[in-house]
Order: C-alpha cells, then sequence, then structure tokens
C-alpha cells in the first residue's frame, strides 16, 4: 500500500506540467487612455477587454475596435 502511494504521488508529480505561461494581450491592442482591463478574453481573430464600465472587442492582427458595448449596473 504504501508503494501504491509512492507512485501516485511520484506520477502526479511527472505528469503535471508546471503553471502554462498566461496569453499576452498583442501589441497592436492599445486600450484608450483611463481604461483599466479587469478581464481577457481570446477568440479566433478577436479580442475582447472587459473595462469597468464596457467591453472593448478587438481586432487581434490590426488593433481595430470592432465593438464597443457600454455595461450597465
Amino acid at each position: 500500500m504504501m508503494v501504491g502511494l509512492i507512485a501516485m504521488i511520484v506520477i502526479f508529480v511527472t505528469r503535471l506540467p508546471g503553471t502554462p505561461p498566461l496569453p499576452r494581450l498583442p501589441e497592436t491592442v492599445v486600450l484608450p487612455e483611463g481604461t483599466v482591463p479587469e478581464a481577457v478574453t481570446f477568440g479566433r481573430g478577436w479580442v475582447a477587454v472587459v473595462a469597468e464600465d464596457r467591453i472593448l472587442v478587438f481586432d487581434a492582427e490590426n488593433g481595430d475596435v470592432l465593438n464597443d458595448v457600454a455595461v450597465e449596473r
């Protein structure tokens, strides 16, 4: 039983990868002044940035704003 427990620990340690690198915001995406990002979502060809009062959707390749959605509370 002890050998089985040690084997399981060894398997978990060797099989579980380290922390994967976090995705980086493309350099082409420039946030408007005063916008503080709270969350970022990556899609195919677009990047959404959630700020306090709006959601900005950018083109991932050229950084153009595709959509700006106001969020009401």
